[in-house]
């Protein structure tokens, strides 16, 4: 059985890089990765699907044993990737998505260098603010603040694979399909070529 591929798919906030995701996983075979947390579950969330709820406890033994593929801090609870779950999704042939920001995503390509990492950009700077404002979530300022952020995170795009210019969500997402077809058409001739020897 070929092996499944890592997709990280990162991008600043109004971006539409979530939707993109919720689109790649209506597809057979390409699974979007559960991130642990330490925040509490909220009403309709499900314990394994929205996220795994973890003390903080439990949260800090992991990143001792180096469960975790990544992690960070935000707003005093601890967010990230734990790297077993991952494994046993790509060992099982099965394409995983990680849809985390380019700090972490960083952390995982240190980890997993195989890792095929797709950066999706708006079609400007302009179009951002009137997402992020359409959104309705943000003030004037904090959105000005998220705008800093995405020039941080504009400038890691040599380090990614593919950038991505989601102007039309169904050509991002096609070309993102593509890219994931590409990946495991190279994996799977890689790995016949490997098994004649």
């Amino acid at each position: 059985m070929t092996k499944g591929s890592l997709f990280i798919i990162s991008g600043p906030s109004g971006t539409g890089k979530g939707t993109v995701c919720n689109e790649l996983i209506k597809q057979d075979n390409i699974f979007l990765s559960v991130s642990a947390t330490t925040r509490d579950r909220r009403v309709g969330e499900k314990e394994g699907v929205t996220y795994y709820y973890t003390s903080k406890e439990q949260f800090e033994d992991m990143i001792k044993k180096d469960m975790m593929l990544e992690y960070a801090v935000y707003g005093g609870n601890y967010y990230g990737t734990p790297k077993e779950a991952v494994e046993k999704m790509l060992k099982a042939g099965k394409n995983v998505i990680l849809e985390i920001e380019a700090q972490g995503a960083l952390k995982v390509k240190e980890k997993m260098p195989e890792a095929i990492m797709i950066f999706i950009v708006p079609p400007s700077i302009k179009e951002l603010r009137e997402r992020l404002k359409k959104r309705g979530r943000e003030d004037d300022a904090e959105i000005e603040k998220r705008i800093e952020t995405a020039k941080w995170e504009f400038a890691q795009c040599p380090k990614y694979n593919y950038v991505l210019v989601n102007d039309n969500l169904e050509n991002c997402v096609e070309n993102t399909l593509d890219i994931i077809k590409a990946t495991n058409e190279r994996q799977r001739i890689i790995e016949k070529l490997l098994s004649e020897m």
